[in-house]
């Protein structure tokens, strides 16, 4: 692997995350699911999860275990140097170059409660916001927040807005919003804070399915009129 991590440290006793830095980029989120890839496909005694973030991957294992089976003083020692001899061995992850997810959106009244704000922010119209938003495909960095909720971008400069300055108390569940540089779908309601532009009918969650969610990490995503 190329991208060497700026730090590796120790979150609990039965945890570490390899930071591979702190930005928005696809070589650093494309390192940050290597590594957890690598992980899944060849786990060590006491090995239980390893979960990648926009620039990180946090690498979760049983103490116990992985003290009983190492000469290392500490479980943190020991899965640390498994880390630096797994980034020899990481793939980078293949060029997404196949399927695009296409999520239908209703981007007008009332499922789009902020898209005139954002317009006005922004200095555009609607109709401006909601050409400039599908005009992008967005790639899946990371699922967080809530199961199902995919963080995506990056979300075009010219459209970026902040969070909202007071969070809603219930986003309905379908709700595509913006927060910044990156643009995420609400799986079910909730609490949230992100600028809402429009809502779609695709359930996100599929308990039936061969992955509970529709989204992974690497993924990539296009937004059309529904």
């Amino acid at each position: 692997m190329e991208i060497r991590p700026s730090r590796i440290f120790p979150l609990g006793e039965n945890a570490l995350t390899v930071e591979f830095g702190d930005t928005l980029s696809e070589p650093l989120n494309d390192a940050a699911i290597g590594l957890a890839n690598y992980f899944s496909d060849n786990p060590f005694p006491g090995f239980v999860e390893a979960v990648p973030a926009i620039s990180s991957t946090t690498i979760f294992y049983s103490c116990h275990v992985v003290t009983d089976t190492s000469t290392r003083s500490s479980a943190f020692e020991a899965v640390r140097d498994l880390v630096k001899h797994a980034l020899d061995s990481v793939s980078p992850l293949p060029a997404a170059d196949a399927q695009v997810i296409e999520v239908p959106v209703n981007f007008y009244d009332p499922d789009s409660p902020d898209l005139d704000f954002v317009a006005s922010t922004v200095g555009l119209k609607a109709e401006e916001v909601i050409e400039i938003f599908t005009s992008g495909v967005y790639r899946v960095f990371m699922l967080g927040f809530l199961p199902g909720f995919a963080y995506m971008g990056p979300v075009d400069e010219r459209i970026a807005v902040p969070r909202r300055t007071s969070p809603r108390l219930a986003v309905p569940a379908g709700s595509v919003a913006i927060a910044g540089r990156q643009t995420g779908i609400y799986p079910a309601e909730s609490p949230g804070g992100w600028q809402i532009i429009g809502q779609t009918p695709l359930p996100l969650l599929q308990p039936d399915g061969p992955s509970p969610c529709v989204f992974a990490a690497g993924d990539r995503v296009r937004f059309v009129r529904a």
